[in-house]
């Protein structure tokens, strides 16, 4: 057997077993092509120079045994592999933090934020920090600012020490636990987050690898809002005069519009559309 014909058969098989994507992935053969180089140690990044290779029994073994897993476990793949891919970064991930998957990180390499800041930020605050990717990014977009990324869960700061050390970043990106803003030192000319939004319906019907992600990164109350209501009535104090938020809010655009019908941000454009993610002068917090 050849290692495109073993990846076809998984691909079928996760389709056939029902799995959710999302977490690095959106569909089964890509899912299917990750597990599998993952599996047999081989470069993520060029199947086609592998396709053809010959499988040995034990390797088809190997690879079967962990898409059966993925099925069972109802898992991401990231936390079967200890990997996410974010922006071509790789990062360290497992279950004390949510799988990297935010908009944000789509702003960041677009130079959207550049051009509306009309300077390089100096002072990044990532709120909400998860594993740390966002840090990670903003830092290597700005290399001469300092980031800090704050989380409540210790947990996910553990796996965000990690990241910053694996990108060799400890030097300019500080961890710090605390409650939302409590956290924060000072004034930022830039503030990052990716909260926890989903609203209590959609928890409900969540599929079973979003679940298996801590909820407490993911739950916002019963419009989503929760985290975003406090974040808002205190962020005026932790930004620069000239300074941003930028916040994503997934498919809750509805929900935010009805709590902050005051506010006009701009809608910044990302490849799941142009309501998911939205820029915050401070100048909308005077």
């Amino acid at each position: 057997m050849k290692l495109l014909d073993l990846i076809q058969q998984c691909s079928a098989r996760l389709q056939e077993a029902g799995v959710s994507f999302g977490h690095g992935t959106s569909n089964a053969f890509d899912e299917a092509v990750w597990l599998t180089l993952w599996r047999l140690g081989l470069p993520l990044d060029d199947l086609d120079g592998v396709a053809d290779r010959p499988v040995t029994a034990a390797q088809q073994a190997a690879v079967e045994g962990l898409i059966e897993q993925r099925i069972r476990t109802r898992k991401p793949a990231a936390y079967l592999t200890g990997e996410a891919w974010l922006q071509g970064l790789p990062f360290h991930i497992d279950e004390r933090a949510i799988v990297p998957r935010s908009l944000i990180a789509e702003v960041l390499a677009d130079g959207l934020i550049d051009d509306w800041l009309g300077r390089p930020p100096t002072r990044v605050l990532d709120l909400c920090t998860g594993n740390g990717s966002l840090a990670v990014l903003a830092a290597l977009a700005w290399p001469e600012a300092t980031v800090d990324a704050t989380d409540l869960s210790a947990d996910a700061l553990a796996v965000a020490q990690r990241n910053v050390e694996r990108h060799r970043l400890g030097a300019r990106i500080r961890l710090r636990q605390g409650d939302g803003l409590a956290a924060a030192q000072g004034r930022y000319d830039l503030l990052l987050c990716n909260p926890p939004y989903v609203n209590d319906t959609a928890m409900q019907h969540l599929p079973a690898e979003y679940r298996a992600e801590p909820a407490l990164a993911l739950a916002g109350g019963p419009d989503g809002m929760d985290f975003i209501r406090a974040l808002l009535a205190g962020v005026a104090g932790c930004l620069q005069p000239q300074g941003a938020l930028v916040l994503e809010i997934g498919h809750e655009r509805a929900h935010f519009e009805a709590a902050f019908a005051q506010l006009q941000p701009l809608w910044l454009s990302t490849s799941a559309g142009d309501d998911q993610v939205l820029l915050l002068a401070a100048e909308a917090f005077a």
